[in-house]
Formats: C-alpha cells, structure tokens, sequence
C-alpha cells in the first residue's frame, strides 16, 4: 500500500481592491515645538497655516551669490507653538475616532527627529493631555449609555470576537473579579485613579460623536505593543509569580531578570496583521483605561542621551479597539450572530525619534538601538517612496513591507483598510537643522501617497429604534400597575401577596370537639369554609376579570405600538424610496459625471494633440522663416559679390583691352618699320652696284619717327632714345650693399644667356639667422612652370630689418622674372638666295636675310615680340590673362 502524500495547501490571495474605489491622500501635519531658553538660534519660520520655512544657521555654506539657502515646506496644516493640545485634537485625531464609532479604522503616527516633542503630542504632560487621553475621553463620551454589560464580547486567537449570552458574560465576572481582588487584594470599586496621570485625563471639554447608533451596544479593548531593535513585545503582558519567590522576576532587582518573550505578526482570515498573544483589555471607563496605559508606559525603554533626558529607544503602538454588534428584535439583548460583529481599530503610533551617533555619542546598546530606530525609519521610508512611484509612474513594484516589524504591521492601512494620519514634530533650534531638513523632505513626499478610502459597514436590517421603544413599553407597564395599586417598577413580592390573602378570609373558628352531642362546631367550620369558598370565588372571578382587562390594555397597547409601528414602517418605506430615489439619481449623476470625465479626458488628448501639432507647425514655420531669411541674405551677399566682380571684370577688361590695342599699335608700328627698312635694302641693291656692300642705313632717323615705345633695352648696342619712364631702382643699388642669396638646393641650372648676378652676396640654400644679421637685403630665387610648359624663375627681393626682440624680419618689396619661351618656326632653314625671297607682304615672323638686322631685333626685344628668351622687370606679380 502505498503511502498517500501531503500536498501544501495553495495560499490564499488576499481580495483585489477595486479600481475605481475613491483615494484620499495621506494627512501630514507639522507641529512646531518652542524654542527652549539655551537655545538662541532658531531656523524654522512659521509663513502660514499651511506652510513652514527653513533657514540656514549662521556658520553654514552659502550659494554662490552670497546668500542663504531658505527652503519652504507646505502641510495640510501647521500648529505653531501657540495652539494647544485641543487645537491639534479637534483639527488631526478627532475625525479618527468618528469614524472608528462609524466602524473604520485609522493610523496616526508622530515623526520626528529626538526631543522634538512626539511623545508630548501624544500622551501630554498634567494639566495639557495629549491626543491618547482625548481620544479615549471622547470614545467613553459617546458610548457610555451604549456599553454592553464586561465580558459579553470576548476575544479569540485569531483576531476575532465573539459573543457570550447573559449567564456565560456573568460567570465570567464573577471568575475576573475574584482572580483580581486576590490578586490585589482590593476590592474594586475602591480602587482610585492614579495622582499622576490624573491631571492628564481631568479633560473639561467634553466632547463626543454626533448620531451614534444607538441599536447597538459597544465594548472597547486596547493593547499596548513596543518594538524594541525590530522585536514585538507586550508591554500589557504580566510577568509569571512564583509562590516561594514572588519578587524574583523584577528588572532591576535581581541580576537574574528574565525579559518578557518577543511576540510574532500572524495574518487573520481577513488578511489582516496582528499580533499573536497580545493581551488585550477590556475597559469601561476613561480612567481605567489609561491606568492601563500607565503601566504599559512604565514598563518601555527609554534611556538618558546628550540630546534628550529620557528618550526613547522603541516605538510604541497603543491599539483601540471597538467591537460593536446590533440588538436583537425586541432591542432586549445582543445579537447572536458572530457575522453581525463589526470591529474597529485605532493605532496610535509614537516613534522614536531619528538621531545621529555622532552628537548622542551612543555606545554600546544605546548604539545598536539607535542602529535599529533608523534602520525601520528608513525602511519606511523605502515603503513611501516605492508606494508614491507606483501610483505616480504606474509600475508594480513590491513595497518592502516585511524588511522592518514597524512596516509589516501596519501594511493593511497602506493597502486601504483605513486613514492614514501624520504628525511631523520639529525642534526649531540651529542645531537640528540638517535632521529637520531630511524629516520635512519625507513629510513632502509622503503627501502624495493615496491610500484608498474605507468602506461603510453593512446595514443589519432589523428596525431602528428597539432600544427606546423597549424602553417606553418597560415604563408605561410600570406606570399602569402603580396607578392601579401594584408594585412599582413591576417588582411583585410574592410574600406579601400570600400574608394580605390570607388576612381578608374569615377567622376558621376552633375546630375542637369536647362532647359527641356537640352540634355547633361542624356547622361554624362548614359556615367558615363556605365563605371562604365564597371569598375565593369572588376572588377568582375578580382576579380574571382583571386578567381581561389587564389583556384588554395589553392588546389596546398592543395596537397602539402596532399603529406607531405601521406609522413608522410607513415613514421608513417613505425615506427607503426617497433614498433610493436618491441612490438613482446619484448613480445617474455618476455616470453622467464619468462620462463627462471621459469627454474631458478626449478633449484633453485632443487639445495636447493639436497645441503638440501647433508647436510642431510654429516650429516648422519659425524654421522656413529662418531659411527664408538665410537664403535672402545669402542671395543678397551673392549679388553684392557678383556685382562686384562684374565691375572689377569690367574695369580688368577695360585694361587688357586698353593694352592689347597698344600693343597691337606697337606691332603694326614694327611691321611698317620692318617694311621700310626692307624697301630701302631693296633700293640700295637695285640702285648700287654688285660688288660693293652696301652700308646699312643710319636708324637714328626712323626710330625719332617712330613712336615711343617704354622698353628696357639690354643689348650691347647703342639704345635708342625713349621716352623718360619711372624707373625702379634695381641692381645699381646693389653694389654697395650686402646681400643673402637664397637659392634652393633643388633649383636647376638654367641655360639661358641672362643670369641673375649680386656681387658681395651671402649665398645659403637654407635661411638663417646668423646669415640674415649680416645683410640687410634678401633675395629668393624661386622656380616653377609656367602654364606653356616651360621654366619660369622668379626673384623675390626684400629688406632686412632688426626687431625689438633682437631679431630680423624681412620686407618683400620687388619680384623679377626670368622666362624662357621657344618661337615658333623653329624648323624654318635660312633662306640665301635672292630669287627665293618671300615678297613684301610677309609678317614679321618670316626668315629675313640680314642676320644683323635679326639679332639686333632680337636682341632690342621690343613689347609684343615673341622671339627669343627675354629679361622682364614686374614691380608687382603679373597678372595671369584670363
């Protein structure tokens, strides 16, 4: 056979809260505590009633322009150091307890950094309670006529009430009230309230809730929780009593303390957290209630630090808790129905306070504590932040609840099963103001958590009003029967019935018979007994008659409570159809109010559409007009430019024009010279005769004809007389002055006729200093290819001049030229013969016969000629021909 196995039971998720359930954000409250009398300096501001201002201390960083950081925090609302304890009570932990009579739960917790003032918020000083004693004082106020009898409402294990009927309730206070009269050894209604909280709950205002549902009776239970380095303990929790040595368990007495055990969270049916065996008291009144807290606060930790006297080293959780259940049909006794039981609960945080080790100078434990109070700090924090980045940003991340005690616990107010309420104590002085800051930025963000909103709790559906009407019809009844001589109050002393009886019978004569003849005896007792026979007869009958009529009221009533009863079914049915009407309406107005939302939403998307398109087209038109205006520039530029260079192409024209008609008046010049000399040879021939030679003709004549031609003769035969020209100083210079010849070692040896030539030169192929401080003229010989092909070699000569630096500079002021050209023909062969000779009309490129006359033309080399290599002088660079 084969052994089944276990399967582990799958887990059970808690419900899904619905989408569209309505949020509310989470309360945050700023209360600002007085500057002590040691402390000069103060750097929190109160502006308004929503918003507070940090200054920087005197001694701090600045900014950059000199001036003090200030920062401004805004709040639901601030409580400045003259508002009292009840301002922040009506304002902050009153509408909590409204709605935990109304059966919702609530979270209220006081943050701060150590000293500045949470525990005095919420428990006080004499004569000033803090929010604990007023919320007490306000929940006994309100349901003190309502409270179920100790005992009828009992706590289970898990989180749960139950409900005891009449004689289990009364069992169960005989049992309480004799283990505590042992216990104590007083008898409890002679207990007194203690001295020295009894200024703190002596509250004269008293205040309570309006339309408190008087068909149900109320019980409260409070606990006291501490957690202490992230471990749960029950400061309600009662230290085991040995017989032989009752005072051997005590802290500080003995060195063998045994601390109380550290309790666990467990999660109930309603996925709730709580905590398991936690000792939960059931209270009747104000006073006992906080005698409960008072000893609970005795037995927390608190220690003595640089920065506070009595600080304290855990946090604290007082729990109130409400259990209410409806009365049955006749408004007599508790339902006995477990489902109908609604319970709430009140949480009431004091956390400890953040510090820095570096001014409490903590060691040891007081270090570790100090470790752990900000480790769950910060761990709640974690859970703010994670928790506002899910509803902001719409992710899914997982809240780490479970990384501290303090978080877990109260996970469920987070997840929506009640509201969330802060108080943020600061301390104004300087030295606290790096604390303060980080505490007002938390504060800041956790505004922005919304935690979903409680819902309302069921309707029972029994009749409202059964505890009053139960209470009339106990009073008439008594009214009735003391108008008719009965007992008061309905109570009926059977006694004294039976004696009064007995009384009004007549007296039962002596029943002795002293003789056997004695005939009066038996007749008298017959007689007696007759009339009492009688008596009660009339008795009887009075009795039912008034049995009848006692019926006859009892149905007259009867029908009276009926008819108000009809009447008030009838109110109730006519209210019922007005709220449903009303219910109707209100969901109408709700869909039409979500489908306006909708179309706002539509319209929204729509309107971001088209300002997106608006920008996108603005942009696009910004951007054209840009180009458009680029472009309108650019062209204005480009027809600046090409005017520009119309006009100095027309002005370069105009020139090249102007020189290529003077030199084309040159050439014909030269033809027509050409041909008269030719003419003349001709004539001296023909008239002459053979033998001789003749004598070449003088030219002084015919070059006066001519017209002045400004060329630069190089020849070695006489020149010519031209016209004055402005001449340029050249080489004459140059004899008396020194010069540094710098010619590349890559320049070619040119075969040509002229060479450059500078007597008393410094010749270099690279130019140096030492060279250049010798000299005070430069000359660079530079070659290149013209665009026919052949070798072009520019001179470029300069000054030398010092600096202030003691170095030379060189001024470039004149360039000449050396080119060297083929002329065409070059294949012609040298024509001798006479009968071959070309005519007359030949240009000035045809072979002539006088190789005299050739050279010297060659050699003048007059403007326009193209023979031969030529010796050009340029003031500037010549200008390329188009």
């Amino acid at each position: 056979m084969m052994k089944q196995t276990r399967t582990k039971p799958p887990r059970r998720h808690a419900p899904k809260k619905p989408s569209n359930q309505q949020k509310d954000p989470v309360g945050v409250y700023c209360r600002v505590r007085p500057l002590s009398p040691s402390d000069q300096e103060c750097c929190i501001e109160v502006i308004n009633e929503t918003t507070v201002q940090l200054h920087q201390p005197d001694g701090c960083k600045v900014n950059r322009n000199g001036e003090y950081k200030e920062t401004q925090y805004s709040f639901k609302k601030v409580f400045g150091t003259l508002q009292t304890q009840k301002d922040l009570f009506d304002f902050v932990a009153k509408p909590l307890v409204e709605d935990l009579i109304r059966g919702k739960n609530g979270l209220l917790f006081t943050y701060g950094v150590t000293g500045s003032g949470k525990t005095y918020t919420m428990t006080g000083s004499p004569g000033q309670g803090g929010l604990l004693p007023r919320c007490l004082s306000m929940i006994f106020n309100s349901i003190s006529r309502f409270q179920a009898k100790k005992y009828t409402f009992k706590t289970d294990d898990k989180n749960g009430i139950e409900i005891q009927n009449e004689v289990d309730a009364l069992l169960e206070r005989q049992r309480r009230e004799a283990q505590t009269q042992v216990a104590t050894r007083t008898p409890m209604r002679q207990r007194m309230v203690e001295p020295e909280f009894a200024d703190m709950i002596n509250i004269e205002d008293n205040c309570n809730v309006e339309e408190v549902d008087e068909d149900s009776v109320y019980s409260v239970f409070v606990s006291y929780i501490e957690i202490y380095n992230n471990y749960m303990y029950d400061l309600l929790e009662e230290a085991a009593i040995d017989p032989i040595r009752p005072k051997w368990n005590t802290p500080g007495k003995n060195v063998e303390f045994i601390p109380p055990q550290s309790k666990i969270l467990r999660e109930d049916q309603h996925h709730n957290m709580y905590v398991a065996g936690c000792t939960e008291v059931e209270v009747k009144t104000t006073e006992e209630a906080f005698d409960v807290f008072w000893k609970g606060q005795k037995r927390r930790r608190i220690a003595n630090t640089t920065l506070n006297r009595e600080s304290s080293r855990s946090h604290s959780v007082f729990m109130i808790k409400l259990a209410q259940a409806p009365l049955d049909a006749d408004g007599d006794n508790v339902l006995q129905e477990k489902e109908q039981v609604t319970v709430s609960q009140l949480s009431l945080v004091d956390l400890a306070g953040s510090e820095r080790t570096n001014r409490t100078k903590a060691e040891g434990n007081r270090l570790r504590e100090a470790g752990n109070i900000n480790q769950s700090l910060m761990t709640l924090r974690t859970c703010i932040e994670i928790l506002r980045e899910n509803q902001m940003c719409g992710t899914n991340k997982m809240v780490p609840y479970r990384d501290s005690k303090l978080t877990h616990m109260f996970k469920n107010y987070f997840d929506g099963e009640g509201k969330v309420r802060m108080i943020v104590c600061v301390n104004p002085k300087a030295d606290d103001h790096e604390e303060s800051l980080q505490v007002m930025r938390f504060a800041e963000m956790t505004q922005e958590v919304e935690i979903a909103r409680p819902v309302d709790k069921p309707i029972c559906g029994l009749t409202p009003g059964r505890r009053y009407r139960n209470q009339a019809f106990k009073d008439e009844l008594s009214r009735r029967l003391e108008d008719r001589g009965g007992p008061v109050n309905g109570e009926v002393d059977e006694q004294a019935v039976i004696e009064m009886l007995i009384q009004s019978f007549p007296p039962i004569p002596s029943c002795e018979l002293l003789d056997v003849n004695d005939d009066m005896t038996l007749p008298q007792i017959i007689e007696a007994l007759e009339k009492r026979r009688r008596i009660r007869q009339m008795m009887a009958e009075e009795f039912n008659k008034s049995v009848v009529s006692f019926r006859g009221m009892l149905h007259e009533l009867n029908g009276v409570v009926n008819a108000k009863d009809n009447l008030a079914q009838g109110r109730m049915s006519e209210k019922e159809r007005a709220i449903m009407s009303q219910k109707s309406e209100i969901e109408r107005l709700e869909k039409k109010v979500k489908t306006l939302e909708y179309k706002i939403d539509i319209l929204e998307k729509t309107t971001t559409i088209y300002e997106e398109e608006k920008r996108t087209l603005q942009n696009d038109l910004e951007s054209q007009s840009q180009k458009l205006h680029r472009q309108l520039s650019d062209k204005r530029r480009l027809e600046s430019r090409i005017n520009g260079m119309v006009a100095e192409n027309a002005v370069k024209w105009e020139k090249e024009c102007e020189r290529r008609v003077a030199a084309k008046q040159i050439e014909m010049q030269n033809k027509l010279w050409v041909k008269d000399e030719k003419l003349k040879q001709l004539k001296a021939i023909v008239t002459e005769s053979k033998g001789d030679r003749p004598e070449r003709p003088s030219r002084e004549r015919d070059r006066e004809r001519e017209p002045k031609v400004p060329t630069r003769s190089i020849s070695p035969s006489p020149a010519p007389t031209v016209p004055p020209v402005h001449t340029r100083h050249r080489r004459s210079r140059s004899a008396g002055e020194r010069w540094v010849d710098h010619k590349p070692s890559g320049s070619l040896e040119t075969d040509t006729v002229m060479q450059p030539h500078v007597p008393n030169a410094i010749k270099v192929s690279v130019a140096s200093e030492k060279a250049l401080a010798k000299c005070d003229k430069y000359m660079l010989t530079h070659q290149q290819l013209a665009s026919d092909g052949e070798m072009e070699t520019k001179l470029i000569k300069g000054d030398v001049f010092r600096t202030r630096g003691g170095g030379q500079s060189v001024q470039f002021t004149d360039i000449e030229t050396l080119r060297q050209e083929s002329p065409p023909g070059n294949g012609r062969k040298r024509r001798s013969s006479e009968t071959n000779r070309p005519p007359l009309a030949e240009s000035t490129e045809s072979e002539w016969t006088d190789v005299e006359t050739r050279c010297s033309v060659a050699m003048e080399m007059r403007a326009g000629s193209n023979l031969g290599p030529g010796y050009q002088h340029h003031a500037l660079p010549k200008r390329r021909k188009p």
